[in-house]
């Protein structure tokens, strides 16, 4: 167990830990991919934290754009760098090719054989329910 006085350091460290997984949740959309496989979620799981450190980084190279409603900032949080970052991407580029004209695709091609995706189970946390006890008749 730490001393007291490190215990409010600890906490400190937590909050912050906390307010970074509800960031990732719902601003960086964390769980909004509908993965098939464990190896998948690992790896969007693993490109979180990258996103978080390239919003840290570009804190400096954008200028604060807030909405009509948001007050503005002198130091800008990760949210409002992500708001932020259009015009970084502009700046940037896009190694993609630009999109093909519209036409009609040729569909799946014949003789080749669809597999369906591997469903999962949900997984369902609850507490078991004991079942009633029905009395035997001798």
């Amino acid at each position: 167990m730490p001393a007291l006085s490190q215990l409010w350091r600890l906490y400190f460290r937590r909050f912050a830990i906390d307010h970074w997984y509800r960031f990732a949740k719902q601003r960086l959309h964390w769980t909004l991919p509908n993965l098939s496989t464990p190896e998948q979620c690992e790896r969007w799981s693993d490109l979180l934290p990258l996103m978080t450190w390239q919003l840290w980084l570009a804190r400096d190279f954008v200028t604060d754009n807030p909405l009509p409603w948001q007050k503005p900032k002198p130091k800008l949080s990760p949210g409002r760098v992500a708001q932020a970052m259009g015009e970084i991407f502009a700046a940037i580029g896009t190694p993609a090719v630009p999109p093909k004209p519209r036409g009609k695709s040729p569909g799946w091609t014949e003789g080749q054989t669809r597999t369906r995706r591997i469903r999962y189970p949900t997984v369902k946390k609850s507490t078991a329910k004991q079942k009633k006890q029905v009395p035997q008749s001798a």
